[in-house]
């Protein structure tokens, strides 16, 4: 994509809601950012790919590439005080290189949308997406990511025996998603997995007993 298509596609159709910046970095964050963070983007020739959507600090993506040595892990994260401190937890303090249990790690730095419009031919054998904002408010419905248009967009970078895992604590927000199931052609495999521990589970903002689950595939 040539770079004035890519800010008219931003332009028209990505609009990544919530924030994009915290605090200031620090030196050490912001040197890996500029210097760091470009080598290793996503490459379409590599294969055998995990792709984690809205990573958040990426403990999980962490978990998925110990658990995964022989796969990439893509993460994809717009917010960039997260990206920086997945970079910071994967490096080495003393020279600033990846540490070598996290070599299989691939960073987009930006609304995932965009990754998969300039790689139309990446599949993935798992793709995770674990406690989006559920924009609980009704006005703010639309800014909901799982709606069925990009569950469509999703389904066709699964691998042939590709999962999409989704997991989140606002039970409303659960249930809009089976609803917007129904204009794809996802089906479910199981809603029966072990709770996975982020920050995010942790903190329960929706206030529910436990976090659900939805595993899809073709």
């Amino acid at each position: 994509m040539e770079k004035q298509e890519l800010k008219d596609f931003i332009h028209n159709e990505i609009r990544t809601f919530g924030r994009r910046h915290g605090k200031k970095l620090s030196l050490r964050k912001q040197w890996l950012m500029d210097n760091l963070l470009p080598k290793i983007a996503p490459k379409t020739n590599e294969s055998g790919t995990i792709l984690e959507i809205g990573f958040g600090n990426g403990e999980h993506l962490r978990d998925l590439s110990l658990a995964n040595p022989d796969s990439i892990i893509v993460g994809a994260e717009p917010f960039a005080n997260g990206v920086a401190a997945l970079m910071s937890s994967i490096t080495n303090e003393s020279d600033n290189t990846i540490l070598p249990q996290y070599k299989n790690i691939r960073i987009f730095p930006d609304d995932v949308r965009l990754l998969l419009k300039d790689f139309e031919d990446m599949k993935f054998s798992e793709i995770w997406i674990l406690h989006p904002d559920p924009w609980p408010k009704a006005r703010h419905e639309k800014r909901r990511l799982l709606g069925h248009d990009f569950l469509n967009l999703l389904s066709k970078h699964l691998g042939k025996a590709g999962q999409i895992i989704i997991g989140t604590d606002h039970w409303e927000y659960y249930d809009w998603i089976l609803n917007e199931l129904k204009q794809t052609k996802l089906k479910i495999k199981t809603t029966e997995i072990d709770t996975i521990k982020t920050r995010y589970q942790i903190k329960n903002k929706a206030g529910t007993t436990a976090p659900k689950y939805l595993v899809l595939g073709h």
